[in-house]
């Protein structure tokens, strides 16, 4: 949805973009460290059709992620 501008499940493009927060310990996040300040930020895409959600973190928020959590 973020690349195509289109949702991959019913084709719509009314899609709406939920920005990531970080406020007060709650949010859509990914927590690396002890407090919310280090916590990375999940942006959303939400179809408003069909309700598929997609999420996306800043690719440079990405080797965070590595660094805190193993890979499987």
């Amino acid at each position: 949805m973020k690349n195509t501008g289109k949702c991959p499940k019913c084709g719509e493009s009314d899609l709406i973009y939920v920005p990531g927060s970080v406020a007060y310990g709650v949010g859509n996040n990914i927590m690396i460290g002890l407090t919310t300040l280090s916590a990375v930020r999940v942006n959303r895409y939400v179809c408003a059709t069909c309700g598929f959600t997609e999420e996306w973190i800043n690719l440079e928020d990405i080797a965070k992620v590595q660094k805190a959590y193993k890979r499987p």
